[in-house]
Order: C-alpha cells, then sequence, then structure tokens
C-alpha cells in the first residue's frame, strides 16, 4: 500500500495543475453524470477523471478526494459504495418486499450477497463519453431488451471530443440490460449492455 501511496504522492501534481484550470471547465456541484464534452476544458476534464480512476484503481485506497479551490472530486470504488446501499436497502425496506421476506431471514446478508454476485458477461465502454442508444434522437435503439445481438453489430455510439465512436459488440447472445440511459457519461470499462449468451 506504501508503494501505491508513493505512486499517488507522484501524480499529485499533475493532478492538482490539471484540476486549477478545473474551477472555470466545471462548477462545483455538477454531478458527473450531466457533464457534456463540449469544449477543450470539458476533454480535459474527462481525460484527469479517467486518470484519477485509474490511479483508485491501482491502489490499495476505496476512495480519492481532490479538492482545488472551488472544486471538489470524490471517487469511490465500488466496493467502498456497495455496503453504503445494503444499508440503506436494510433501513428502508419497501412495504412489499417487507410482506414477502419471512421474519426470520435477516436482510442484511441477502443484500451483500446479492451485490457481490458476479454479473452477467457485459459490452464494455472502450472510452469514456457520452452514450447514446439510437442513431437519432426518435429513432430506434441499435439494440432493445430481448433481442438477440451478434459479435461486431453496432450496439451504440459513444461521442468524445465531438466524434461519435461506433461500439461494437464483443458478445453473441440475448440482451438483459441495457445499462447507462442515453445521453449520460459512460467511463471506460463501464458496463454497457448486459447479454446472456445462447
Amino acid at each position: 500500500m506504501t508503494d501505491d501511496l508513493g505512486r499517488a504522492a507522484d501524480d499529485a501534481p499533475e493532478v492538482m495543475d490539471a484540476m486549477d484550470g478545473a474551477d472555470d471547465a466545471m462548477p462545483a456541484a455538477v454531478d458527473a453524470a450531466t457533464i457534456v464534452p463540449n469544449n477543450a476544458g470539458d476533454a480535459s476534464l474527462l481525460g484527469l477523471i479517467d486518470r484519477l480512476g485509474s490511479l483508485l484503481e491501482r491502489s490499495d485506497l476505496t476512495e480519492l478526494e481532490v479538492e482545488v479551490g472551488g472544486t471538489a472530486l470524490v471517487l469511490r470504488k465500488p466496493s467502498a459504495i456497495a455496503p453504503a446501499i445494503a444499508a440503506t436497502a436494510v433501513l428502508e425496506p419497501p412495504i412489499a418486499a417487507t410482506a414477502a421476506v419471512p421474519a426470520s431471514t435477516p436482510a442484511a446478508p441477502a443484500a451483500a450477497e446479492a451485490a457481490r454476485a458476479p454479473s452477467r458477461p457485459a459490452i464494455a465502454a472502450p472510452l469514456t463519453g457520452i452514450w447514446y442508444g439510437s442513431p437519432a434522437p426518435g429513432s430506434a435503439p441499435f439494440v432493445e431488451v430481448g433481442r438477440e445481438v451478434a459479435v461486431g453489430q453496432v450496439v451504440g455510439l459513444i461521442e468524445a471530443m465531438k466524434l461519435f465512436n461506433e461500439i461494437k459488440s464483443d458478445l453473441a447472445g440475448r440482451v438483459v440490460r441495457v445499462v447507462p440511459e442515453s445521453g449520460t457519461l459512460v467511463k471506460a470499462k463501464q458496463p454497457l449492455i448486459e447479454v446472456e449468451p445462447l
């Protein structure tokens, strides 16, 4: 862990330099999912977020917080978020779920086990950008839940730096779930479409 923190400290001047310009590029209270890269500042900010995410993945840390001027950025690993979600589910169970679960069954282990369960194979985003599930607003989506997808089939578009990149499937099977909503920010390696192999 010390080695990872040393690398984090080595990257700190680069991060701080990049964050100095971030005050102008992004207001302090903007949700990352609403960022649409429409200028060089936004593109460099998205690049910085990717570098910080990589830094977090390489380290033993569960959370990385950077604050420069009026801009603050907090990145957390999914493992740090899952216990909080499970705790919320235990504290506020839906009424229907309460009736369906026997009183002797503890809800916390079931929620934690569901969070740890391996997910289905998914087509992952090859780059960071804005996800679009259809070729144009109002047109039919590239893929729909329940339909089959083939290797090499276009499943969506990711806009990065004013370029629209076709995202092709590297899996064959039946679409179980389209994870991001159209028009939202996706990160590289983020699951886009969950597929059930045939």
